[in-house]
Formats: C-alpha cells, sequence, structure tokens
C-alpha cells in the first residue's frame, strides 16, 4: 500500500497595521475568532496531516522567516491582499508552495495568480482538499473553482484548538448561512457566493454549538436572516441550550415580530446592523433601498425592548452625501441610543458593480489596494473633496466616542451593559488611534521586514 508523505502546512492570516497585532489600535478585548484558516485546517486530509500550523497577524506577529511548510495558505480581504502577495513572494523565494484563497482572490483571481502558485476562488470546502491531493500527485491546477453545490451537512468542525492560546475574545464563532439573496452595489458577499443564498441544516448548527464551551457564541453569517422561516426555527432550537449569541441582521426585522422573540428567547445579546445611510436617497443609490430610515428608530426601540444590544454600521461618502451627512448620523445615534455605533468610509472594492461604474466614470483615485481599509478615502467623491470626507469622517468619530456621546447612548439605551461600556471604550481608543495610520504611511503598509526591492517591483501596482 501506497503511503503519500505527510505535508507540513502553514496557514496564514495577514492584517493591516491599524488591526496587526504590535502596531495596530483596534483593542484585544473586541477580537474573536475568525472560521477561515482553522476550517481549512479541519478539511486536511488525515493521511496528509503532517505539521499543521495557524497564524493570525491581529493576535500575534509573524516571522516568515521561521516558517517552514511544503504549502503556505494565504487569505485576505482587500485590505490586506498586497500584505498577503508579500509573503507569498518570500516563500516563492524559498521554493514553498504558496495557495491563496478569500474575498480578494476570489474577486481578482488572475491578479492574485501572478503571486501564488494555485488560487482557491470562493468555497473552499470541497477544492481545498482537493488541491492537496493534487499537490501530492503533483497536478496542481492554478485554479480551483467551487461546485455549482455543496453539501452544508458535510462541514467538520473548524480546529479552534489552534486559536486556544491565541488573545481572541472568544473562539466561538461558526455560521450557518452563506451568501446574501441582496445585490447592493458596494458589497462583495453576492459576487464571492456567486448570488446564492444557502443554509446549513437546522440540527448541525444545533450540535456544532451545543459543543461549544461556555456561554457565549458569535455567528458570523453575513445575512442570516434573509429566510425568516428557516432563521426563527434556528434561533428557537438553540433555546434549550441557555447560550448568549450576537451575530448579524439586516433592518428587514423591524417587521418580523416572531423572529425578534425568537432572537430573544435563544438569548441574543447583541446585532450588528448596517443602517449605513441617514440621507435622503443614500440607501437608494447603492441598491440597498429596502433600507427604510422611517423606521430605524422604531427597530432599535424594538432591540432594546427585548434587552439586544444594537451595533449600527454607518457608512458616509455615498454619491447622495453631503458635508451634512455626519450630523444626520450622529443625531440619529444619539436620538436612538446606537449602544455600539460603527463606521466607516464609502470603499469601492474590485470586482463589485460600485467599482466598476467609479472606474468608468475616472473617479478611483487609487488602486494601492492597502488603502481600501472602509478608513481611508479612494475615490473622488460625489458632493464632497476627498480632505472633506477623509478629514470628516476621523472628526466625526471622535465626536461619536466622547465621553459625552458614550454616556449619553448608553444610560440611554441600559443594554447589556457589561459588554457595551467596554465595547465603547474600546472603540474610543480604536477612533483616537486613526490619525496614526494617515495615506502615506498605510500606503507602504503591506511590506513585510523581507521585502526585497523585487518583490515591490513585481507587488506595487500603478498608483
Amino acid at each position: 500500500m501506497n503511503t503519500r508523505k505527510k505535508l507540513n502546512i502553514a496557514l496564514i492570516s495577514p492584517r493591516t497595521g491599524l488591526y496587526r497585532h504590535g502596531t495596530g489600535v483596534f483593542p484585544l478585548s473586541l477580537r474573536y475568532a475568525p472560521l477561515n484558516m482553522v476550517t481549512l485546517a479541519a478539511l486536511i486530509p488525515d493521511d496528509l496531516r503532517g505539521e499543521i500550523t495557524v497564524y493570525d497577524e491581529s493576535v500575534e506577529s509573524v516571522d516568515p522567516t521561521k516558517i517552514k511548510a511544503d504549502i503556505v495558505g494565504l487569505t485576505g480581504i482587500t485590505g490586506v491582499s498586497m500584505r498577503s502577495y508579500a509573503y507569498a513572494e518570500y516563500f516563492r523565494r524559498q521554493g514553498i508552495t504558496t495557495v491563496m484563497g478569500g474575498p480578494h482572490a476570489t474577486l481578482m483571481p488572475e491578479e492574485a495568480a501572478q503571486h501564488v502558485n494555485a488560487v482557491v476562488i470562493g468555497h473552499g470546502y470541497e477544492t481545498w482538499p482537493r488541491l492537496l491531493n493534487d499537490f501530492c500527485e503533483g497536478k496542481m491546477q492554478k485554479f480551483y473553482y467551487p461546485p455549482e453545490k455543496i453539501d452544508w451537512s458535510l462541514l467538520p468542525d473548524p480546529h479552534r484548538e489552534f486559536f486556544a492560546r491565541k488573545s481572541f475574545i472568544t473562539t466561538n464563532s461558526t455560521q450557518a448561512v452563506f451568501g446574501c439573496p441582496n445585490q447592493c452595489e458596494f458589497c462583495v458577499t453576492p459576487i464571492v457566493c456567486k448570488g446564492n443564498y444557502e443554509r446549513r441544516p437546522i440540527e448541525d448548527v444545533y450540535a456544532e454549538v451545543s459543543r461549544m464551551p461556555g456561554r457565549y457564541v458569535t455567528f458570523l453569517d453575513p445575512s442570516p436572516v434573509e429566510n425568516t422561516e428557516y432563521a426563527t426555527a434556528l434561533y428557537r432550537s438553540l433555546i434549550p441550550l441557555k447560550k448568549r449569541w450576537g451575530g448579524l441582521a439586516t433592518t428587514r426585522i423591524v417587521d418580523q415580530p416572531e423572529l425578534l422573540d425568537a432572537m430573544e428567547a435563544s438569548g441574543c445579546f447583541g446585532l450588528l446592523i448596517g443602517f449605513e445611510s441617514l440621507s435622503p436617497g443614500g440607501n437608494k443609490s447603492i441598491s440597498k433601498g429596502f433600507n427604510d430610515t422611517s423606521k430605524y428608530r422604531r427597530l432599535v426601540k424594538e432591540l432594546h425592548a427585548r434587552n439586544i444590544a444594537v451595533m449600527g454600521c454607518f457608512v458616509h461618502g455615498l454619491d447622495s452625501d453631503r458635508s451634512d451627512c455626519f450630523k444626520y448620523t450622529l443625531d440619529f445615534i444619539h436620538e436612538a441610543n446606537v449602544d455600539l455605533p460603527r463606521f466607516t468610509v464609502c470603499t469601492p472594492f474590485p470586482g463589485t458593480p460600485f467599482f466598476n461604474r467609479l472606474k468608468k466614470e475616472g473617479r478611483i483615485l487609487t488602486e494601492n489596494w492597502t488603502l481600501y481599509d472602509a478608513q481611508h478615502v479612494v475615490f473622488q467623491p460625489k458632493h464632497m473633496s476627498v480632505e472633506e470626507l477623509q478629514e470628516g469622517h476621523i472628526d466625526f468619530c471622535h465626536s461619536a466616542y466622547n465621553i459625552s456621546s458614550m454616556f449619553r447612548r448608553l444610560a440611554g439605551s441600559r443594554t447589556f451593559l457589561e459588554y457595551t461600556i467596554l465595547a465603547n471604550i474600546g472603540y474610543r481608543l480604536y477612533c483616537r488611534g486613526h490619525r496614526r495610520f494617515p495615506r502615506g504611511r498605510m500606503a507602504e503598509d503591506w511590506k513585510l521586514s523581507c521585502t526585497t526591492a523585487e518583490d515591490i517591483a513585481r507587488i506595487r501596482p500603478a498608483y
């Protein structure tokens, strides 16, 4: 019987300077464990499993010169893609095979292929094990595409033990729903998931959550409540476990009282919700017209009545926005007592309809992907200057997290204060650190200490 060589595999999740361990300003107390790399670790065939190491730059420093592996797997959103390429170029020089997957590689596979040996596009649940088998047989392909259908009942439990001694607030992360049926112009999810909206069997999610130690669970589903029948049944199934959980939702839940009640009964403590815009016509301009601003206050009130904290996401710089957009948002978070507001600069990620439209209009200012971190302006706003949007964003973040704003919002909400007080302090520190990462610094942030002039020439785009 032939025995195949065991593979030593290193899996690396890079981060930008704002969020990187040792240099970043995002507090450790707010970091939950991601699922991507620990899921890939679980998918490695048993007969190929040699030494497996998982690295995440948000909680640890990574020295590539000390990594010895047969294969290095890299991932990344657009903002970290160039750093992923820097790792890939270093390992290429060492003769180590590199593979890249994740959102940016799916959006820009041809670009990623210039730096790595193979690109995994979309979900890797079936293609990652196949790639490893192909590598052992000497027939690894350049691109791996997901199958038309994935059997979601076959997903293994992520190997969370790789994060056991790392500084995440929790490693109890899971996902029940994949993709999103909405087609928001700026969002990468419909592109990455090919417009599919798929769900795991409820009994599988229940079983996984029941095996998690401790009380708190984080659901990472990007859009879990669009099928209200499934979502309501899922949350009701969790009631006997007596867990406390946080997750995501859209504003549509405001008109779904049964779903809201199921969330409360199953232990929901907080929801991240994309309100996006308070400006007239703002949400329609990004094909998110189902966000009805007239219902925003009622939604927050309904959630607070059920002791569910609101982590509201807002974006500035839409084509409908003028310089007063910051005032609209600040007034709302105070009047509605939004527990944990989060703010981004409108960012046209490559591969999305939004990017394509702005590119056609000649409004993309740079294709240095490191600046695509949703905190730096990378396009010409329609009704503001670049400086007005960038400085307005930073000043606004400071205003939203000054002491009086925090006290006013939390005193009005009084919801899950054991978390929201600490989270507000954490975001206050995060906002105050923004000015440490100006455009010039971030533009070069992707480089490693071992990056060579040759690497720079291969990676640096014509920006």
